[in-house]
Formats: C-alpha cells, structure tokens, sequence
C-alpha cells in the first residue's frame, strides 16, 4: 500500500497504528522494499494492530503478508469460507481481520487487487470495480485483477472466490452507460434470481428518477452467500447478500420473502451514494448512511406497492423493535456516544428511527425542499467522509431556513410523548390543538431538551371530508390555489397551542398523519371520534391507527381485569367495526392489503411495553379473549373472505398479492377458534397450495394446535422441502414461534435436529430468535426453563459467532419490565452469561449495560 506520513508539532513523523485481529499471522513487514524487524526501531505488534515506530517523513510503499484461514473462520467477518466458496464481510470492523490496515471509515482508498486461485475449485473471483486483467497461469491456477477507481475505506473491500452460476442482464443510465449487472449464486439455485435481478433493475431506474443519481461503473456484482451474519452488504459494486433475500420462485418463497428482497436489493444498490460516494467519517456517524439508506428503499417500496400499507409496516417494525430498545437499557441515540463493540450499533435505533428522522426532514421541507438538500449534499461531499451535521447543514442551506432545533434527534436517546389536547369554539369557529412533548430519561441522559417535530394534522368535517385549512397568523393562500387539507406544525417548544380560524363545524381532528414524528401519542380523542376516523379519515395510516388506539384501549382495560381476576367482556361497538372493516372486504374498490392489515391487533409484545409490570401469562389471556371473541363473531364474514379470495393459480401481481395477505388474516383468526373443522380446511389448504405463501399460512395457522393435523403438516413440509436449507429455516421458524404449552421443550429438540446448524446465522434467527420474539407465554414461561434455554445458546454461540450470540442475548435486556419472580430468573442467566470466561466484547457488553 502507498501511504503518506503525518506529523506531530516538532515536524517528526507519527508512528503509524495499523488495525489488526489476533486470527492475523504477521509473516513480514517492509517500508520502500527494506524488511522490517520486531521493536522499536521496526515494529510493534499487539493484540489490537501493528504499529511502525518510525516511518519515513515522505510517501513510502508499505509491504505486509498475513496469514489467515478463512475456513476456521466462524465469526464470518474478515475473509470467511460459505459452502465452499470464499467471501468477505468487512463492515463494520472486518478488514483488520484479514491484514493490518488503518480500518476506519475516513481513511479512504484506490484499491487494486489481484486474486490468485486454482481454476477447477474457484472459477469466479470477484472484487470491487472493473475488471481491468484475467488469464490463466501454471499449476492449473488462473488470475483476476480488479481496479476500483473511486476512494473507499477498507469495509467496503470485498472478495469472492467459488464455483458459482450466474444471471445477467443490463442497464443503461440516463447518461448512456451501459451497465452489465451479473449476480451470482450456486449453480441449482439459478432459477431462483430472476425477481431479485428485475428488482436491483427498478431500484436503479428510481433513483435516477427520483433523486437523479446515476451508477458510476461499468459493472454491478452481486453474489449470494448461505452463511452471512447480516442481511447484505454494499460493497462497492460488489454486494454480498445473505441468500435468503436473493433466492425466491413462488414454490420456495412467500410474498414477505419477495418484499423482502425488493426492498433490500433496492437499499444496498442505493448505498451507492448514501454510503459509499459520500461515506461516514467514524461509526458514530453509521446512522448518516443507514437511517438515510432506509428512508430511501422505504420510499422505493411504497412507490413499488401500496404506501399506505408499507408505510404502516414500517411504523409496526420501529414500535415492535425501537421502541422498546429507546425504552431499556441499550437507549442510544441514533448518533450514539460511545461503544465497546460497533456491531452492537447496527440496531433498529439507527436504522429504523434514523430513516424516521430523514422522513421529518421531507416532511419539514416537502418533497422539492428535500431534494434540494439531497443535491447539496451530494455537491459538498462526493468522495468524502462525513458526519450528520454535515447532512442537516446540507439541509437547511438549501431551503434557507434554521435547522437547529432539530439537533437533539441525533443527541438525544429515548421515545418523546406527545399530548395533544383539542378545543372547538363554535362562537369564534375556532379549533385549538394544545401540543405538549417530552423526552423521558434514558440512561445516562436527564433532563432532555425539546426537539423540533412536525405534527402533521387534518381535520375530518361532521361529513366526513376534510375541511380547508387556515393557520390563525399564516399568510392567506393564493384564491386559485387548491385548499390545504393537511398541515404539518412545527412544534419546537415544550409546549404551544395551534389555532385553526373559520372552522365551520366541530370537526373531528386527524393528528400525526402518516406517522408524521417518531413520538407516542397521546390524545383527547373519544371512542366515537376513532370509530368516526376509521371509517373517514383520508389518511391510511391514520385510519389504521384509530383501529389500533381502540384495541390496544380494549386490551389494557382487559389485562387490568384478567390481572384483577375480574370476568372479561368484549365490547360490542368494537366488534361492530371490526365488523364493518371486514365487510369492505366485499366491495368492489376494496383496498385488501389495508384490511387485512386493519383486522390485525397490538401484538403482545407491544402490550407488555404499555404495561408495569408486565405479566406475559395476563397479556396472552387478555388478547386471546379478544381474538376469539373477534373470530366467533365475525367467523360468516371471515369464511366468506376466504372462499372469495381463494384464486386458482397463483400470481405475485398486487392485486392477487393483497388478496392473499387479506385470505390468510382471515385463517389466521379462524384458527384460534379451536374448531377441528377450522382445522381440518387449514390442511386441505395446505395440501392443496401452489405456492409458499399460502403453504406457509397454512402450516402456521396449526402450528399453535395440538391436534393430528399439524403433525401431518409439519411433517409433509419436512419430507418436501428438507433438501432446501432456507425452507427449512421456515420450517424451524413456525415451530419455534408457536404457541403450544411448554413449547421450550419442543424447541430444544430441535436444536438437535439436522435441519439446524449453530454455526449458521440464518438457523440460529430462525430457531432460537423465533422462539424469544414468538410467543411470550413460552419464553416467559413461569419455571425459567425458557430463560434458561436461552442463556445455553447464547454461552455455546458466543464461542462460535460473537456478534449473532450478542444479537440473540438482547431477549433479556428488557427484564426489568417483568414481575419480580421473571426478572430474578432472567437476571440470573444474565449474571451466569457475564461470567464465562472469554466472553466476546460483543455480548459482555449488552449484558453488562442491561445489569446496570
């Protein structure tokens, strides 16, 4: 490598530190051709890197050989051995683990590298930008040599080399590059990349449109890798991809498997720019290229699909995950302070709330105040690394306007409240919205500032139909202009009170439309004004909220009385517009995705965070009453959903795709009727099914059942589909969720069975983090055995694989928030977990901050 020399104050040159990793053995150090010896006046070694004592004063060549073995390689960071082929997944911290390198985001780079291998074995080796020289060379080896043009820090450098097919097809920019796009998978799965190749396609044609960034090469590689400790990597034109989110026919992958990929092609191609032209200067910056990465294939995908449901997946995901994790002892901000192990920040706080903090931006400054950001940014700081500030600077400059405000989202951990409180004056026509926020503790961090948000509102006229909107003190609009029905409030004080003027009529309020802040929110909203918005308000995710306030109301109340040991009732006016919503089912214009979505309830992992403490036995009694309560109900409704959504063959077009996804809500609550007919029709329709989604529903809608069928199911699914490994990671996965008493023992069978490996993260996300994030009943089950199954794992994992033991150890952080009997328990296998000897940085330090 060339390098050139800093220097201290006297003028003298710095000793150079290089990153490196123990599994590293140095085999020789040279500066301009001369060797280097151990000491002083050579170099140092230590655990943590190389350090040159005294570099030349002017740019020298600097010459390192390592040894490695990729094959015993079980962390699957630096170079690693997946199914015989060579690959490498060097982000976060993963190229020291392979030569002795300055492995920091800012330290940028060309990289030129020549691979050398014996051709039979490993005929495709790949690495980053053109490929610039190839040719075959003695003893039956042969050579590639590849030149990436554009500067990179070293966790962008990647490697393959294997026996592998392949599927191309190209694309030509709207600057007349034509693009050879190549991806890369084992020989009998060839079939199975079409979807995600016309998917990196749309996600390349968006971008241009949308953002009007271009590719800068003359060829995009992707290669898909069974073994991979994440989802993909954005290696610069050559992304690594876990398997799962490349392969997929109608008979191997569901319609989640298909968004999946879609989205996730789309986010690492779209790194291109946000990660890799413009790069973070460290990694607490990671949320500058992550959270804005995710907005942008959160975008991709609603424009791909419909954007109202997509945009109520993403808000389910961040309170199921982010929330909870704003709320514990991992709380960090999206630009965390400090950290032990970095992998532990790739987290839903960064990704997830970072994508919901870029969203405020195009919400404060709409969508042409957004791009003009976007084009600044890009304008500063092509081929540099930087940080947030640098991206809120971008922001506000080009629209003019003050951003400070908005700082405390990147300094301040922890979810903000949100009260509003409303107040019509039929004298004066008037409509006051008093706005209230809060930031609770978190540790480490008191006393949190207010932050600016936006609060978009509508409100929803006794006929259902926005009324016009006028801001008491806002310059009247343009007489030709079309009517604001919607408008987002700037709230940057602790408290401020809103005053819409020339109100009519009492009008119902419709606040945080479209998920406008990541707050919780609460209101002065009646059960008749949510009844009122789920019918009427225009605003998708706002008429899906009503329905979930209303529930998650229900449930609370219920839990109370089930912990009381009081009788539980259903609520009829609940179960007549759930009643309602099922019915529009049967329209002709009836948006089926949105229902089905509108028929699901809180799940009990969000219950569990609204409640102190919490009792997972209570929460399960209280929602099963009012699934069952919903499904007797509603069970004419429910059939008829099903029998007119059953369509002969399969298609993935959207109109088939939401029918499918309203078809297997309905089976989903019919089958927690216990009926043996229910029962009998789940496996008529499992055998019956042509492809994976509905196979999949089926299976999973017994799999909670303790009766023949499910034994039949899981077995016939085994048999089919056994020689597949990612199927069979469905298979585990259904198992390991279900909701079976005493399912732990089940589970930990499994973990015998051939179709589960320890070493392979998918197995492991599939078995053991199903089984924790499945059914809570189970996994806070009263005698600890769940508890104590999960401490096992993650003890024998954290030998193999550090970082997903840390990812699957996180199922205790929140054990404060249970009874006082579970929180000894957990607390416990925390404690024993915290003394094994050797313990990775990766786990000690989530346990050490959840014993806090």
């Amino acid at each position: 490598m060339r390098t050139s020399p800093t220097f201290d104050g006297a003028g003298d040159a710095r000793a150079l530190f290089l990153h490196g990793d123990p599994s590293v053995v140095l085999k020789s150090v040279a500066v301009d051709g001369v060797a280097l010896e151990p000491g002083e006046g050579g170099y140092v070694l230590t655990a943590k890197g190389l350090t040159i004592a005294s570099p030349p004063t002017t740019p020298f060549e600097l010459a390192i050989v390592t040894e490695i073995k990729p094959q015993d390689n079980t962390e699957l960071e630096g170079l690693y051995k997946s199914s015989g082929n060579f690959c490498t997944q060097c982000e976060a911290e993963g190229f020291r683990r392979i030569t002795f390198y300055q492995d920091r985001p800012d330290v940028m780079s060309v990289f030129t590298t020549k691979i050398v291998a014996e051709k039979s074995k490993y005929p495709v080796l790949l690495s980053n930008g053109n490929l610039v020289e190839s040719g075959d060379l003695d003893g039956g080896k042969h050579f590639t040599v590849w030149e990436d043009p554009f500067p990179k820090p070293a966790y962008l450098f990647a490697l393959v080399a294997g026996d592998l097919g392949v599927v191309e097809d190209s694309f030509t920019t709207s600057g007349g590059r034509d693009v050879a796009l190549k991806i890369y998978v084992e020989a009998h799965n060839l079939d199975k990349a079409d979807f995600a190749m016309a998917s990196l396609i749309k996600s390349m044609k968006w971008d241009e449109d949308v953002f009007g960034l271009e590719y800068d090469l003359d060829l995009f590689n992707i290669v898909a890798v069974d073994d991979f400790n994440m989802g993909a990597m954005e290696n610069k034109s050559l992304n690594i991809f876990n398997s799962r989110l490349i392969l997929a026919t109608p008979t191997t992958a569901t319609d989640a498997d298909y968004a999946a990929i879609e989205g996730v092609v789309a986010h690492e191609y779209f790194h291109n720019w946000t990660g890799n032209r413009v790069t973070c200067r460290d990694w607490f910056q990671l949320s500058l290229k992550e959270g804005l990465t995710v907005y942008r294939d959160q975008e991709f995908s609603a424009d791909m699909n419909s954007r109202g449901v997509k945009r109520i997946g993403d808000v389910s995901r961040l309170r199921a995950a982010q929330f909870p994790q704003d709320s514990g002892p991992m709380a960090h901000p999206i630009r965390p302070e400090s950290y032990i192990k970095m992998d532990n920040f790739y987290t839903v706080t960064v990704y997830e709330k970072g994508a919901e903090v870029v969203r405020m931006y195009e919400t404060l400054l709409g969508k042409d105040g957004f791009r003009k950001g976007m084009d600044l940014y890009f304008k500063r700081h092509d081929g540099q690394a930087v940080t947030t500030d640098d991206f809120l600077a971008a922001m506000a400059d080009a629209n003019d306007v003050n951003l400070d405000a908005f700082l405390p989202w990147y300094t301040q951990a922890g979810t903000p409240a949100l009260d509003v409180k409303t107040k019509y004056d039929a004298t004066k026509k008037t409509f006051e919205m008093k706005c209230t926020q809060s930031i609770p503790d978190t540790p480490g961090q008191t006393n949190k500032t207010p932050t600016l948000m936006p609060i978009a509102v509508g409100l929803v006229g006794p006929d259902g139909v926005d009324m016009p909107l006028t801001l008491e003190g806002e310059d009247v609009r343009d007489a030709d202009a079309a009517p604001e029905t919607t408008k987002s409030l700037r709230l940057e004080e602790a408290s401020k009170t809103f005053t819409f003027t020339n109100v009519a009529e009492k009008p119902t309020p419709s606040i945080l439309r479209n998920f406008s802040a990541p707050v919780k929110l609460t209101t002065d909203l009646t059960q008749e004004d949510l009844i009122f918005l789920m019918s009427n308000d225009s605003d998708a995710f706002n008429r899906w909220e009503a329905g979930q306030t209303l529930t998650r109301a229900l449930l609370l109340g219920l839990v109370d009385d089930a912990a009381s040991g009081r009788e539980l009732q259903m609520d009829a006016a609940i179960v007549d517009a759930m009643r309602k919503i099922a019915s529009g089912a049967f329209e002709a214009d009836a948006d089926k995705a949105f229902i089905a979505r509108a028929m699901t309830l809180p799940s009990e992992g969000e219950l569990s965070e609204l409640v102190s403490p919490a009792d997972p036995d209570v929460i399960h009694a209280a929602r099963d009453f009012v699934v069952k309560s919903l499904a007797r109900e509603l069970r004419p409704e429910l059939e008829r959903i099903m029998a007119e959504n059953t369509a002969e063959a399969y298609s993935n077009e959207p109109g088939p795709r939401a029918a499918r996804t309203l078809k297997i809500a309905a089976l989903g609550l019919l089958s927690r009727l216990e009926d043996p007919a229910i029962d009998a029709e789940a496996l008529r329709r499992f055998h019956a099914a042509d492809n994976m989604t509905d196979q999949i529903a089926a299976l999973a809608s017994l799999a909670s059942r303790d009766c023949p069928e499910r034994a039949e199911a899981l077995d016939a699914f085994y048999e089919r589909w056994k020689h597949d490994p990612l199927i069979m990671n469905k298979w585990l996965g259904i198992q390991a969720g279900a909701a079976l008493p005493g399912n732990v023992k089940n589970v930990v069978a499994l973990t015998k069975h051939p179709a589960f490996d320890i070493k392979n993260p998918n197995k492991v996300y599939s078995l053991v983090g199903g089984f924790v994030g499945g059914t809570p009943t189970n996994f806070h089950a009263k005698d600890g055995s769940g508890y104590e199954f999960l401490g096992d794992i993650v003890i024998e994992l954290d030998a193999v694989n550090g970082s997903v033991a840390a990812r699957m150890v996180g199922g205790f952080t929140r054990w404060k928030k249970y009874d006082e009997e579970r929180r000894a328990l957990m607390k416990a296998q925390l404690e024993r977990i915290l003394n094994v000897e050797g313990l990775s940085e990766n786990v000690f330090e989530i346990v050490s901050k959840s014993l806090e």
